[in-house]
């Protein structure tokens, strides 16, 4: 009657759960996987990943379900899966909007520099409006075909960015996540300091090119200390348009409407350097040298071929160690602060604008 009962025991349970089995004196076992430790946890597998192989930043209460996920499993990761996990590639991508304008050619000069020193392989992405290469390079992030990721641009929503953001990346001046730390300058500084520069030479109509000044962009910052100085002064606002990405002729073709709707401006500060230049370089061709202009970002190319062109300096080498450094710790598991601040500098021109 025992062995009856026993037996009838062992198949209702196999029935129920077909792959539990059972060892006589001893707790019984099931092969559960990483999807069932997930589903337990209600987190996703590259999370449960994450956790196992001690890969990224995660908060305590996430770790802590899987890590009891596990127990009530009884799970046990595979050993030589999770020793292939913590082998490095020594691979960083890095994803910028295009390495033809010269403050994302000198930064990327910089981190590859930096990254070669340490022993790292770069490879490089121009995502200039192109989502599905940025996705790509994430999705090699993924799958431990890099080690990690250092963004300066995104065509996502920033939404998207945080199923990532326990993941080795750092984004440079481009805010994505609370939890992906951002390496910036102080772009409301460096947007007083021109401002201020221009209104202290005797200008009072005084016009800011913008770009993009959504909240998580760097030109935002840079138009409210615009806007700051201008109202600290008395004096009107003006503001122009011009998106990063559009094209050179379309970009001279704005500048000239600009010129054309705002015959009483007297100086410019433009949002970046290029978009100072090619507004001088219009300025001169219609043999117009009354409106003095200040660029930002003063990279080595830009202060050598227009060294009279006053600009905000931006520490661009500082920047990119400041950047690698933080990969590293972020590739280590260990914390990171959301957003790491550096400072700008004035650049006068060798001569008065």
């Amino acid at each position: 009657m025992i062995i009856y009962s026993i037996i009838k025991h062992i198949i209702s349970n196999l029935l129920v759960k077909p792959n539990r089995f059972f060892i006589f004196g001893e707790k019984s076992m099931t092969k559960y996987k990483l999807e069932d430790v997930a589903k337990l946890a209600e987190v996703s597998k590259t999370t449960v990943s994450r956790v196992i192989n001690k890969r990224g930043y995660l908060s305590n209460k996430t770790v802590e379900k899987v890590y009891k996920a596990m127990a009530d499993l009884n799970y046990q990761p595979n050993a030589a899966a999770q020793q292939l996990q913590r082998q490095h590639t020594k691979i960083i991508g890095l994803i910028f909007p295009t390495a033809s304008n010269p403050f994302f050619g000198e930064l990327i000069e910089h981190l590859e520099t930096i990254l070669y020193q340490k022993g790292y392989k770069v490879i490089l992405g121009n995502s200039m409006q192109n989502p599905e290469k940025e996705e790509d390079y994430l999705s090699q992030l993924l799958s431990h075909q890099v080690d990690g990721l250092i963004i300066g641009t995104h065509n996502f929503n920033i939404s998207t960015y945080k199923k990532y953001s326990g993941l080795p990346i750092v984004s440079i001046e481009r805010t994505l996540t609370d939890e992906i730390p951002t390496i910036s300058v102080n772009n409301y500084k460096g947007g007083v300091l021109a401002t201020e520069f221009l209104i202290n030479q005797g200008y009072r109509h005084i016009l800011h090119i913008v770009g993009d000044i959504s909240e998580s962009m760097p030109s935002s910052y840079r138009h409210q200390g615009y806007l700051d100085a201008m109202a600290n002064h008395g004096l009107k606002p003006l503001q122009w348009q011009i998106s990063f990405e559009k094209t050179f002729d379309e970009k001279r073709s704005s500048i000239k409407k600009m010129l054309s709707k705002n015959s009483q401006i007297e100086a410019v500060f433009a949002g970046n350097d290029t978009d100072a230049a090619q507004l001088m370089a219009t300025l001169n061709s219609e043999q117009t040298d009354n409106i003095a202009v200040i660029g930002f970002d003063g990279t080595r190319l830009m202060r050598a071929i227009l060294p009279g062109m006053a600009s905000i300096v931006q520490p661009i080498e500082q920047m990119a160690s400041m950047a690698v450094q933080v990969l590293e710790t972020r590739i280590k598991g260990e914390k990171t602060e959301p957003i790491y601040m550096l400072d700008v500098s004035l650049y006068k021109g060798n001569r008065q604008v």
